[in-house]
């Protein structure tokens, strides 16, 4: 089965109160890959962000809520969202990467679909083309969307 990278393209930014939009987006996203029954690891920059999500995630209205939680927590069973951040992850098997990292985790491999952003600002938009180019080097098949 052939690698896939989707890539979002945003198209404003955002105050991050309390989300930036790639963030919500990535929470969005996350939600619906696990009501199809993916399994889904959300890689954030930081322990910082990843706790945003993590809050973001837990504010969710019931009907919308997502069974998660952030890497290291010990839960009786494994959830179908797992938030982490650099050096900080689980071993448990994922179907979807959905990466928020500057870089392409040295862990992509073990992922067969990858969601990415690229933002609006023109420095991290410089950034995201250097992440498409690697997927591209690494033989992914790559598509992008509005968002």
């Amino acid at each position: 089965m052939a690698k896939q990278a989707q890539f979002y393209i945003l198209q404003k930014t955002q105050p991050k109160v309390p989300l930036s939009a790639m963030e919500t987006l990535a929470c969005d996203l996350a939600a619906q890959a696990w009501r199809l029954g993916k399994k889904v690891l959300i890689s954030c920059e930081s322990e910082e962000q990843a706790f945003r999500l993590d809050e973001a995630l837990w504010a969710r209205e019931p009907e919308e809520f997502v069974p998660h939680n952030l890497s290291g927590e010990i839960t009786q069973y494994a959830t179908p969202i797992e938030i982490s951040w650099a050096g900080k992850r689980n071993a448990q098997r994922r179907d979807l990467l959905i990466n928020l990292q500057a870089q392409v985790p040295d862990f992509v491999a073990s992922f067969t679909q990858v969601i990415d952003f690229v933002p609006s600002d023109e420095a991290q938009k410089a950034i995201a083309r250097e992440r498409y180019k690697q997927y591209r080097q690494l033989g992914w098949q790559l598509s992008t969307e509005q968002a």
